[in-house]
């Protein structure tokens, strides 16, 4: 039992999680989904969340299960084409989890998906959450515009806005 992990999860509040994503950040987020959802066919979701509930964090549920739990919670598989990607941040762990559908993960290496989520967590270890969520989101939109080339028009199966758990 990492009591360090514990005593993060316990002193992650509301108040934290707003300070760090406040209404603004959240807007750019969406606009920058939006925006990314034009140059590709993929579908991405935001999610943050800021700390586990007490059964799961004295379970030892990792960033990577819970993101898995919240990809299905939100249907991101739900997509004509299986190209959804969900983009998920434990806030207290500043832990990024890149989920993709099936579609995309036979086109894309765990490995690019890794130097995204490390790139996004020195970020937020520097406190700069909105740049991190912002470039996160433009290389994945890069990724995802190589694979999954923009359709006319554009479909969006999934909502733009972020979510804030």
């Amino acid at each position: 039992m990492d009591l360090k992990r514990i005593f993060r999860h316990l002193l992650m509040t509301r108040w934290r999680v707003r300070r760090a994503f406040s209404a603004r950040v959240l807007s750019a987020i969406e606009s920058a989904i939006r925006e990314s959802h034009r140059t590709h066919a993929g579908q991405v979701r935001f999610v943050v969340e800021g700390a586990l509930d007490s059964a799961d964090l004295f379970d030892g549920l990792t960033a990577r299960e819970r993101s898995i739990d919240v990809f299905s919670q939100l249907r991101v598989w739900d997509t004509e084409h299986n190209n959804g990607i969900l983009i998920y941040l434990m806030l207290a762990d500043r832990d990024v989890e890149i989920v993709a559908d099936r579609g995309i993960d036979a086109r894309v290496s765990g490995e690019e998906w890794e130097a995204i989520c490390r790139m996004m967590e020195a970020d937020f270890r520097r406190a700069q959450y909105e740049r991190g969520a912002l470039r996160g989101i433009e290389q994945v939109s890069a990724l995802l515009n190589t694979h999954f080339p923009t359709r006319t028009p554009p479909r969006e199966d999934l909502p733009s806005f972020p979510v804030v758990m």
